[in-house]
């Protein structure tokens, strides 16, 4: 019976995830590691679980075991998933509104920008202790990262453990499925390649009955059909003017992918015209709502636990349980996922990450050549990469100028501050931020 532990208990795929891996077929049960250091968070995502598995006539085949000691979790692990969030609603104030006082004006700011970077210096750390001690307790298991900034902790995690590690999105196959709306096909009769890194990854091949689909959606765009009462244009404003120019397609929401590029953040005028409320551009989206969401998602998990609210066991689109049931059966499957380059993508850094096809069985993850992007899209994704390498090397090397240097890289940061402001900027959040840094950062933020 595998034992299955995730790191970061009280997350929003904590319920997501395990419903999924109850539901695969055949396994008769197992047991579930929790570990939080919150003890209040960790009792409503245990007591959650627990009725969810009661739902699924799992109870008894499942054991759902948890602490707040990861070191009492990990032997016996064979799939370890990470979904830790450091510092919880304490900083994220802080990555929108100061960078907002230099001009940078972030959506999601959590994976990229000021906002990822500095999430990065909370993250990256911590999470290789648990690594370390992965090491040690179960050697063997396999490594799920579902923790932003998904690049950089990909890049991280390879570069200091041989422990089997892949990084996991919903953005491709949760992308896949919009375009397939957008182009009105059916989902299960496209045919589609996909490459790139999270978050900006590209379909350069999109069809149905070998007809290329990306001529239909730019016809669809220029007739102003409509999808569910309003215009496809609408839908991913960002994303499809990207599309028009570019040729491509990518896999993030357009509020993430305005942030990723120098083009639509950069002036007032720019955001009113290409973006939209939410996950479309809002500006300090995730400042705003995040709180909330904490607070909400703990409320549920106590009503679900009090019989007022019926859980969700519908099977979800995430990648952990198809890992599982893969390597578990011996049954190879396909998902995507951040790995290490290495030949990969021919034309983006061979030491950087990648979100490739990642081929998943016994043996474990077997990620697939990609073969060249597109020049001009590899040109974006590459911009990122460098400034995610400063970053790494930062934290691997106690090097304070390259963590500078990482946010002077970041193309939205660098599109509106001059190198003096960015550096500005990087003092005031590492002083606001301080107390989540690692040694070598709170020295610059006393200095």
């Amino acid at each position: 019976m595998p034992k299955v532990t995730l790191m970061g208990a009280g997350s929003a795929f904590t319920p997501r995830l395990f419903c999924d891996i109850m539901q695969i077929p055949d396994l008769d049960g197992g047991t579930i590691g929790l570990v939080d250091i919150d003890p209040e968070r960790l009792r409503l995502s245990a007591g959650a679980l627990g009725v969810i598995a009661e739902r699924l006539g799992k109870a008894n085949k499942w054991s759902i075991e948890p602490t707040t000691d990861r070191k009492d979790a990990l032997p016996g692990t064979d799939y370890l998933i990470n979904c830790i969030e450091v510092s919880g609603t304490e900083t994220v104030r802080h990555d929108y509104h100061i960078a907002k006082e230099f001009g940078v004006d972030q959506c999601i700011g959590d994976t990229t920008g000021p906002g990822g970077i500095m999430k990065a210096f909370r993250t990256v750390p911590p999470w290789l202790e648990i690594v370390r001690d992965a090491e040690d307790l179960c050697p063997d298991a396999l490594i799920l990262n579902y923790t932003n900034p998904m690049s950089i902790m990909s890049f991280a995690t390879e570069r200091t453990t041989d422990m089997a590690y892949v990084g996991l999105c919903h953005s491709v196959q949760g992308t896949a499925k919009k375009l397939a709306a957008y182009a009105g096909v059916p989902y299960n009769e496209m045919t589609w390649r996909c490459g790139g890194i999270n978050h900006m990854a590209w379909f350069t091949q999109l069809e149905h009955d070998g007809r290329d689909l990306y001529p239909v959606v730019r016809e669809r765009l220029e007739s102003g059909a409509e999808l569910d009462d309003k215009p496809i244009y609408e839908h991913d404003p960002v994303r499809f003017d990207l599309m028009l120019h570019f040729g491509y397609f990518n896999t993030e929401s357009s509020g993430h992918m305005s942030e990723y590029v120098p083009y639509y953040r950069k002036r007032d005028d720019l955001i009113d015209t290409y973006c939209r409320e939410r996950y479309k551009g809002g500006r300090g989206f995730y400042a705003r709502e995040w709180p909330t969401w904490r607070r909400e998602n703990d409320e549920q998990r106590q009503r679900i636990i009090d019989g007022d609210e019926e859980p969700n066991i519908e099977r979800s689109h995430e990648f952990a349980c198809r890992i599982i049931e893969a390597h578990l059966k011996n049954q190879p499957d396909v998902i995507h996922g951040s790995v290490e380059n290495k030949g990969l993508i021919d034309n983006l850094p061979a030491e950087g990450v990648v979100e490739v096809p990642v081929m998943v069985d016994r043996t474990g993850y077997n990620p697939c050549r990609f073969g060249p992007l597109p020049p001009q899209v590899a040109a974006l994704c590459d911009s990122n990469m460098r400034s995610f390498e400063c970053a790494v090397k930062s934290i691997l090397e106690q090097d304070s100028d390259l963590a500078l240097h990482a946010l002077l890289l970041d193309p939205l940061t660098a599109a509106v501050c001059c190198p003096a402001e960015i550096k500005e900027m990087f003092l005031k959040l590492l002083r606001a931020e301080q107390d989540y840094m690692p040694g070598y950062l709170q020295e610059v933020a006393n200095a």
